[in-house]
């Protein structure tokens, strides 16, 4: 885990130590109450399809902003009011991976969630789940490719 930014692995060693699932659900709730909405600078409903999510139920969007320090923002959006899980998976990406470096944010792996929801996770919500951390990930790998495309002079 050292590879991963310092706040998100931090996170996932505090739920490595908990093993009550009612303390985890606890977390995971206070968590996703902790999502912001997107701004309005970012997008307005109805959200464009080329941020939605895929595999995910809960009808999740993902942005990525380019920050001033070479870093992303992201913003996300989930549709369904059911949506705890991936409005928590939102919230912790949120907290966890804006403002640190591409090269950690493009290699942080989707089994995270299994690290988060515990293994036992239903095939369904994990792929959504996962859908959301690889469209963090992706975005932050097409920054760095932008970086190595050497810029046209004239």
């Amino acid at each position: 885990m050292a590879e991963y930014p310092d706040r998100l692995r931090q996170l996932l060693e505090d739920f490595r130590w908990m093993t009550d699932r009612e303390e985890r659900a606890e977390y995971l709730i206070e968590l996703a109450d902790r999502l912001q909405p997107v701004p309005e600078h970012i997008a307005t409903r109805p959200y464009p399809p080329e941020a939605h999510v895929d595999y995910c139920e809960s009808d999740a969007y993902v942005w990525a902003e380019d920050r001033e320090d070479g870093t992303l923002q992201f913003y996300f959006a989930v549709e369904n009011p059911q949506g705890l899980s991936a409005r928590a998976m939102a919230a912790i990406l949120d907290e966890t991976l804006s403002g640190q470096p591409l090269e950690q944010v493009a290699c942080v792996p989707d089994d995270i969630v299994l690290d988060i929801f515990g293994r036992n996770i239903a095939m369904g919500k994990g792929q959504g789940l996962m859908g959301i951390v690889a469209r963090v990930r992706a975005a932050a790998q097409q920054r760095l490719v932008a970086r190595q495309v050497p810029q046209n002079r004239e």
